[in-house]
């Protein structure tokens, strides 16, 4: 019997070390502006964060006239978004997208990698070595060849050495076409307005730019 694979991508981000480190690895830049100028020019009052993880950008989305919901489903996570600075301003749910109530969203936001953990030639990368706050890490990964719906198995394995502490989980992800968002987000009573290939609205081209921003509406809005 093959592991759930949401609850296996969930088990991987509440490891506490990992969490401590996931800010490192992923720090705000031009992809949270651009979430920010959303937020404005779309006037939403009410703003969902889909996969929100340590809430970095979700606080950043708060204001005196918006309600903010962060959702994910790592607890670990979600400790860490509680207690940044303005997070009391934002009402944080631990789950996924079965949280989001009919109707309730002028906005919803999944930025990030967030979409690959929704899951409907093999490669090894060298292990690497920095130095963080936590010590001395040796870090490595694995990803195998994408199946028939594009979904690959990512199995990392991080090292303390200064510690003598190894930490080491797998994820699966899924990497989708645009065509086959545009089929989901259908399927879901959405349709998809606009496709962009950077953070200042270039047109999506696949073949030269993999990077893929997307913006859909209620179908018939």
């Amino acid at each position: 019997m093959h592991p759930d694979p949401a609850e296996t991508n969930r088990r991987a981000y509440d490891d506490a070390r990992v969490v401590a480190l996931y800010d490192l690895d992923n720090p705000p830049g031009e992809d949270h502006a651009y979430f920010r100028r959303a937020a404005e020019e779309s006037g939403a009052r009410r703003i969902v964060d889909l996969g929100c993880g340590t809430g970095s950008l979700t606080v950043t989305l708060t204001g005196d006239d918006r309600a903010v919901v962060g959702i994910d489903p790592a607890e670990a996570m979600l400790r860490v978004a509680r207690a940044r600075p303005g997070g009391d301003r934002v009402e944080w749910r631990r789950g996924t997208a079965e949280l989001i109530e009919p109707a309730s969203a002028d906005l919803v936001i999944m930025s990030g990698n967030v979409a690959m953990h929704l899951i409907g030639q093999d490669w090894q990368q060298e292990p690497t070595e920095r130095t963080t706050a936590a010590g001395r890490l040796v870090e490595s990964e694995a990803t195998s060849t994408p199946d028939a719906d594009g979904v690959v198995v990512h199995r990392w394995r991080t090292e303390y050495s200064d510690e003598g502490v190894v930490r080491e989980g797998e994820e699966h992800l899924q990497f989708r076409s645009v065509e086959q968002v545009t089929e989901d987000l259908t399927a879901a009573g959405l349709a998809v307005d606009r496709v962009w290939s950077d953070w200042h609205g270039r047109p999506f081209d696949a073949a030269e730019h993999p990077l893929m921003i997307i913006e859909a509406c209620p179908q018939g809005a």
